[in-house]
C-alpha cells in the first residue's frame, strides 16, 4: 500500500518566505516544560524510545502513553527486526529494558497511522485529566502530529514538542538544516503537503493561512 501523498514529493524552487513559514508550520517550537504526560507516536526509529526514555529521565512527564500497530505504509528503519510485530510492544520493551515502572506507562496496538495513533489512545487513556502533554515524534513530523491531537483531544491541553531529529542516506534532518539538502527539502515540503491535505479533510487541525505559492492537489 502507498501512503496518499509521497514522503518524498518533488519540490519546487522556494523562496526565503517560504523557507520561513514551512520551518513554523511544519516543526513546533523547542520550549519545555514538565508535563502531566508523555505521548508516544508509533514508529520504528530509535528516537521513539530514546526520546521518551531521555524525557522521562528529565522528569517531563509522569505518564507515558505509547502507540503504534504495524503500518502498512511506512518506511521501516534499517534496523527494525521483525516487520510484523506491533511499534507499541517494542517501545514499551526498550522503556522497560531503561528502568522505566510499567506502572507509568500505558499503550494501544492496533493503530495504522498517526490518525490511529491518536484515535486508539483515546480509548486506554483519560486525557480529560490532563492539562499538558510531551510529544515524542520526529521533529519534522511534530507539526502534523501536534495538529492531529489539538483536533482529537480536550481543548484545555497545552502541547510540547520533544522531537528527534532523523537521519536518511546520511542526511540529518532538523529545524536548522532542512532547507539546505534535497532530502530535507523533500520531506518537509511533504509533511506541509500532508497538514494540508489531511486539514482540508477534517482529519487534523486545519492550517489558518497555507504558504503562498505552494499549491497542492486532494486525490482521495
Amino acid at each position: 500500500m502507498q501512503p496518499q501523498i509521497p514522503k518524498d514529493p518533488v519540490v519546487p524552487e522556494l523562496t526565503e518566505v517560504q523557507i520561513t513559514e514551512l520551518t513554523d508550520i511544519v516543526f513546533l517550537s523547542k520550549e519545555l516544560l514538565p508535563c502531566d504526560a508523555i505521548f508516544v507516536f508509533g514508529g520504528t526509529y530509535p528516537g521513539h524510545w530514546e526520546a521518551t526514555i531521555d524525557a522521562y529521565n528529565r522528569g517531563l512527564g509522569r505518564m507515558i502513553i505509547v502507540t503504534g500497530g504495524v503500518s502498512p505504509t511506512g518506511i521501516k528503519h534499517e534496523n527494525w527486526v521483525d516487520k510484523t510485530v506491533p511499534e507499541a510492544h517494542v517501545i514499551v520493551n526498550k522503556l522497560t529494558e531503561a528502568g522505566i515502572p510499567l506502572n507509568v506507562i500505558v499503550y494501544e496496538d492496533r493503530s495504522r497511522n498517526t490518525l490511529e495513533n491518536v484515535l486508539f489512545a483515546k480509548e486506554v487513556f483519560n486525557f480529560d485529566a490532563i492539562e499538558s502533554l510531551l510529544i515524542i515524534c520526529k521533529s519534522h513530523g511534530a507539526g502534523r502530529q501536534y495538529r492531529t491531537l489539538a483536533k482529537h483531544l480536550p481543548p484545555k491541553i497545552n502541547y510540547f514538542s520533544y522531537g528527534f531529529d532523523s537521519n536518511y542516506n546520511g542526511q540529518t534532518i532538523n529545524r536548522e538544516n532542512w532547507m539546505h539538502s534535497s532530502m530535507g527539502r523533500s520531506r518537509v515540503f511533504g509533511e506541509y503537503l500532508r497538514i494540508c491535505f489531511y486539514g482540508d479533510r477534517g482529519d487534523i487541525l486545519r492550517l489558518n493561512k497555507k504558504v503562498e505559492g505552494l499549491t497542492y492537489t486532494m486525490d482521495d
